[in-house]
């Protein structure tokens, strides 16, 4: 893992505003069944989400819910980049892939932050699923995360040609993400 400190068993809890202080995000962390559970909220968007995160911070599923009690996109990986959907249909555009990126929440850089075992200077590219909340359409985007001090992490997206440049706290989760959100609480 990137040398974050583990969360305590009682779990962490963390909100963002955006920067125009209209919308909330917000994530709660709770541990059990030998991994953690992700929930969530995306203001802006006005969802609910839920990921499923082994105890080495690898997605296992993802959760999405709009407006409805059950879940308007579900999907779920064998922990080997092959992911499917609730039904078992099988998504071979999305093989490969290790995470999921939604762009109403800084949570989902939190992944791969603590995951990737990365010193300072070093980068680590992967295939990411980006999902528009909206339409539920579902992308492959290649992104970098680079590791640029103990505190300071950059991630690019290949397929926009976007950077983004945060500063995390000691666990790992990011404080601001410049024109986008800011922490709000802990």
């Amino acid at each position: 893992m990137a040398n974050y400190p583990a969360l305590g068993a009682s779990g962490f809890t963390a909100s963002w505003a955006t920067t125009d202080g209209d919308h909330l995000s917000t994530v709660s962390l709770r541990w059990e069944n030998e991994g953690w559970t992700a929930d969530g909220t995306l203001g802006r968007d006005n969802a609910q989400f839920v990921f499923r995160l082994s105890a080495s911070w690898m997605v296992q599923q993802f959760l999405l819910f709009r407006d409805m009690d059950e879940p308007d996109l579900w999907l779920a990986t064998d922990g080997h980049g092959r992911w499917g959907e609730m039904n078992g249909a099988h998504r071979t555009e999305l093989d490969g892939c290790i995470d999921i990126d939604l762009r109403g929440t800084p949570f989902t850089n939190v992944i791969p932050i603590r995951r990737l075992p990365l010193h300072v200077g070093h980068s680590a590219q992967q295939n990411v699923i980006t999902i528009d909340i909206e339409t539920l359409a579902v992308v492959v985007a290649p992104q970098i995360y680079t590791r640029a001090s103990e505190r300071t992490w950059r991630y690019t997206s290949l397929a926009t040609d976007s950077e983004v440049e945060v500063e995390v706290d000691k666990h790992g989760f990011v404080l601001d993400e410049p024109n986008s959100f800011r922490r709000v609480t802990q």
